[in-house]
């Protein structure tokens, strides 16, 4: 016997090996039924989104079961296998993700379906209570506070000199980061961080020449 009919006979021995019963295959799909509700649950509770999306969330839930099943397919037959990588090699997603957490949340939900669909039920289970542990861990981490956007629209077009003065004693540190010069005046934009917003806000109001003062928050990162 060659080499070549080794491992030929190993392959389909693999494959031979791994037939299920339909009660095995109802068991591993109940358990991959389960672990995708817990994500299900977990997604609900975690999720910080605007605005909640309830279909995105049943997607969490059902993808494990698919995969799992997509993964018992290939495994019973070698046939099967090599059609499905063939299948899924030409699929292509265009919905556009736009919480970064949401991506985290897809990729578990498809490992849970994979590694369910191994059999390794344990390390599903452990993964998703790590997982969990993790997200709320790190929700619960203390971060810096988001710092502003002071947006400044004055008549005076030298009034930049005296608005730093004048937003000195409620930060820190600030910077300007647009300078927007008409004929009627001037557009000015600083990011800085503060506690005091109405008095900051009132303060740049009372200058001669300010037309108006807004104060936005951003969620954006920033570097002083």
């Amino acid at each position: 016997m060659s080499f070549n009919d080794v491992i030929k006979n190993s392959v389909l021995e693999s494959f031979s090996q791994s037939n299920l019963s339909t009660v095995g295959i109802l068991a591993i799909l109940a358990i991959t039924t389960a672990l995708g509700l817990y994500l299900y649950a977990v997604y609900r509770i975690t999720s910080r989104n605007a605005f909640y999306n309830k279909d995105f969330n049943k997607s969490l839930a059902l993808m494990p079961v698919i995969t799992a099943g997509i993964v018992l397919a290939m495994q019973s037959s070698i046939v099967i296998s090599l059609g499905m990588v063939g299948a899924l090699s030409i699929v292509r997603f265009r919905n556009a993700v736009k919480d970064t957490m949401d991506l985290v949340y897809l990729f578990w939900s498809i490992s849970v379906g994979i590694i369910c669909g191994a059999r390794l039920y344990m390390i599903a289970l452990v993964v998703s209570v790590v997982v969990t542990i993790l997200v709320v861990v790190l929700d619960f981490m203390p971060t810096a506070k988001a710092p502003y956007l002071l947006v400044v629209n004055s008549s005076n077009k030298d009034i930049e000199a005296s608005l730093q003065q004048t937003i000195q004693p409620f930060t820190k540190t600030m910077r300007v980061k647009s300078r927007n010069m008409t004929a009627h005046g001037v557009d000015l934009i600083i990011e800085l961080r503060t506690n005091q917003e109405s008095q900051l806000v009132s303060s740049c109001s009372a200058l001669p020449g300010v037309e108006s003062v807004s104060l936005l928050a951003h969620d954006g990162e920033a570097r002083f």
